[in-house]
Order: C-alpha cells, then structure tokens, then sequence
C-alpha cells in the first residue's frame, strides 16, 4: 500500500462531549490522517444530525476512509449506512462496543422514550455494504455481550471478542486502547469492497 492509497481514519464517537482521556482521543491524535466528527454530547439526541455530520465528514476526505466508531457511533454508522453515498470509499469500520438502545440503560443514559423520539430506534440491522469488525466486551453494562454478538451477525461484521474491559472507556479504566491501532490497520490492509 502506498501513502497516496493509505486510508484516512475517521473517529465517530457515540454520546458523549470531548474527553480529553477517552482512547479515540489519543488515536486521533496519534494518526496523521485522523479526521473527528464532533462530539455531540447527549443534549440533542437528534439522530439524522449526526447521520448528516458523518455524511459531511466523509465526504470532505480525499481518498479511502477507515472508520472507528465507539458505543453510540456505532449505531449512528448503522443509520448512515443506509443512507449514504460514499460506502463505496469505506474500506473497513471498526466498530467498538455497540450499545443495546433496544433494552434499558444504567440511570444517566438516554431512556428508550428518548432514543424512539431521537430517530434512533430501531436500530438498523441490515447487513453494512463495507467491511466491518465489532469489538465487544463481555461485562459491557450498555449492551449484553450475546445481543451485541446477533447485532454483529445481523450487520455482517466480522467479531472480536475483547473479554471483560467494560465498555471500554475512562470509567472503565480506558483512556489509552492499543488495539485500536492494530484493528485500524488490519482494516486499513483491506478491499474497497464489501464483504
């Protein structure tokens, strides 16, 4: 691969502000062709706002794009897909820790109320038209390890099963995730093509 074809790496983050400790922070940092679609907290949970930004996102990158979206990313990239124009120029997605939006969440997340009235639900399950790998974490409190391994089967992605790190984020001890790097580049090593 040569760095004119190396892809770029776009960060999704799911619903949260900037966290200066969260690992796609630092992986942002560490990559020279890292782009980040801006956090947009929890507030609005408007969810073809944030379909839109990954749209705008992508689109404003040149070239091959790998993407790594975390917990509500995840999601958010399901809805996209759909929608898109550019999963052609997807050469992989990492896809760390999708949520359950389906079930009820720990007190200080979105109720299901609000994720239906956000446009989140239901979530998307049809097969990703690029090539996608789940990474999922067996004690993860926002999703069930066996719920998120159907959601992987039903999206076509290909599954990595992290053991027990939470939900892979500071409060589950995760700032840096080195991984990440190895996952993007495995992706990055890949077709421009669907599965």
């Amino acid at each position: 691969m040569t760095p004119s074809d190396s892809p770029a790496v776009l960060i999704v983050p799911g619903l949260r502000d900037h966290v200066e400790a969260h690992w796609q922070t630092g992986l942002a940092a560490s990559l020279p062709q890292a782009h980040t679609v801006p956090p947009m907290g929890r507030t609005d949970l408007d969810c073809q706002a944030r379909v839109q930004a990954i749209e705008r996102a992508v689109a404003a990158i040149d070239g091959p794009v790998v993407i790594v979206a975390h917990s509500g990313g995840c999601i958010m990239i399901a809805h996209w897909a759909q929608v898109t124009r550019h999963a052609q120029r997807v050469r992989g997605c990492l896809l760390a820790t999708p949520p359950d939006f389906e079930r009820p969440m720990p007190e200080g997340y979105p109720t299901i109320a609000m994720l239906q009235a956000g446009g989140w639900l239901p979530v998307p399950r049809h097969r990703l038209p690029f090539r996608s790998l789940v990474a999922a974490s067996r004690n993860d409190p926002l999703g069930d390890f066996d719920r998120v391994h159907a959601l992987a089967q039903d999206w076509g992605s290909e599954f990595e099963d992290l053991g027990e790190v939470g939900h892979l984020n500071p409060a589950s001890g995760y700032g840096p995730w080195p991984r990440a790097l190895d996952l993007v580049a495995a992706l990055a090593a890949g077709p421009i093509s669907p599965p």
